[in-house]
């Protein structure tokens, strides 16, 4: 690992431990050269890459860059925590890997983030609605919202899948 103060590549493991559930190994680092110390981070990666279908039937590399982008967008500067926004993008790439072997619909991603954010802050659910939805009026603001307080959550909200 290169030390990201002097450049150095020879380091030693001073600490490792899981975190995030057990999906990544956080690993406390010391350099060798300068002596100062550095945190490094290992996950699994994603050996089966998802193509995302979009709406005019163009396809792309699933980029979840992309998702917590749309939800940092949606959150503006809602009392979110980054980490909470950073965990749901991890629980919606994770359940896409989980269902679908090489494509997934655009569709399919935004009914997820949707399903998420509407656990998390309803009002950047209502903002990422609007975009998802293309809303092109008050009228269909209000009627999302309205709806937001009178159906039932989705069934993946119900079993506990989404916050």
């Amino acid at each position: 690992m290169v030390c990201p103060f002097c450049g150095n590549d020879k380091d030693k493991v001073i600490d490792s431990r899981a975190a995030d559930a057990g999906r990544v190994i956080r690993r406390r680092r010391q350099c060798l050269n300068c002596v100062k110390r550095f945190t490094t981070y290992e996950r699994v990666e994603q050996t089966a890459r998802l193509t995302v279908v979009k709406r005019d039937r163009t396809r792309a590399a699933f980029d979840e860059s992309k998702v917590l982008r749309s939800i940092q967008l949606a959150c503006g500067k809602r009392p979110i925590s980054e980490e909470r926004k950073r965990a749901l993008v991890d629980e919606v790439s994770e359940s896409l890997h989980r269902d679908f072997d090489r494509e997934v619909e655009s569709s399919e991603i935004g009914q997820r983030v949707m399903a998420g954010l509407r656990g998390l802050d309803e009002v950047a659910y209502v903002r990422y609605a609007s975009e998802y939805r293309k809303f092109e009026s008050a009228k269909e603001f209000i009627e999302e919202a309205h709806e937001l307080h009178t159906r039932p959550r989705d069934v993946k909200d119900q079993q506990g899948l989404w916050p």
